[in-house]
């Protein structure tokens, strides 16, 4: 005779494998077999929205029926082991950068890319930014090995398209339409100093000097990372990178 647990587990595989497990339910007949469909597709149902709300744009830039398909596909390879359904897709841009047929546009990459970093910033930890005046309080002689940390929201992507429009739009208006996206290697730069999320592209000389910061790096560091990205004068660049990043709410307070 099973174990309340064993017919627990074998219920849960049942679902995880989209199949009732063979004499699971032998002893209740062919009426309550059926009705394991029920649950199946409730599972599949709910991971499915769960995708369509954490990858919206993509979603909506897909079509329903598409995106369906596809995120049938991601179910499969990727059943939910998280606790709360809000990281369920952690793995779907890595899913599918590895199968880009998958996508009608190798664009949408980069949606979901942005997508996935959105929900990301938005639900990181709160922080205090840093401001003009906690600046201009630090003794001049404390400036080569003082570290300024980003916000905890700081998503740092690297896109292949010039998707931002077009993500902009349909997070709108699941019905608008742009143009064709151009390629335009890039980094992209997402925070959320208040409730709302701020986005805008980097060049390569900024994004390289901000992921220095989210190393551990000093300022003396982030000038020889500058330097070394061919910038003539690498402690003014470095300066004036500080003061638009505080100017954004980009940094936060020790």
């Amino acid at each position: 005779m099973s174990t309340l647990a064993d017919l627990q587990q074998r219920f849960q595989q049942s679902i995880l494998l989209d199949h009732p497990t063979p004499g699971l339910f032998a002893a209740e007949g062919a009426v309550l077999a059926g009705g394991m469909s029920v649950y199946l597709q409730a599972y599949r149902a709910r991971l499915t929205a769960a995708l369509a709300d954490n990858f919206l744009v993509l979603q909506r830039a897909l079509g329903d029926d598409a995106f369906a398909v596809l995120a049938h596909a991601y179910i499969d390879a990727h059943p939910s082991h998280f606790r709360s359904i809000r990281w369920y897709g952690h793995r779907l841009v890595e899913f599918l950068a590895a199968a880009p047929e998958r996508l009608p546009h190798p664009a949408l990459l980069d949606l979901a890319r942005m997508d996935w970093a959105m929900r990301t910033a938005f639900d990181a930890a709160d922080a205090t930014t840093l401001t003009a005046d906690d600046l201009a309080a630090l003794q001049l002689q404390d400036w080569p090995q003082r570290r300024f940390t980003p916000l905890p929201s700081l998503q740092m992507i690297d896109l292949t398209w010039c998707v931002e429009p077009i993500w902009k739009a349909l997070d709108a208006d699941a019905a608008a339409t742009s143009e064709e996206p151009q390629p335009s290697v890039h980094v992209l730069l997402i925070w959320r100093p208040t409730l709302d999320c701020c986005w805008r592209s980097s060049d390569t000389c900024e994004a390289a000097a901000l992921r220095a910061l989210t190393l551990g790096a000093s300022f003396a560091d982030c000038c020889t990372v500058i330097a070394e990205s061919g910038v003539p004068e690498p402690a003014q660049t470095a300066a004036g990178f500080l003061q638009r990043w505080i100017a954004e709410g980009l940094l936060a307070k020790d």
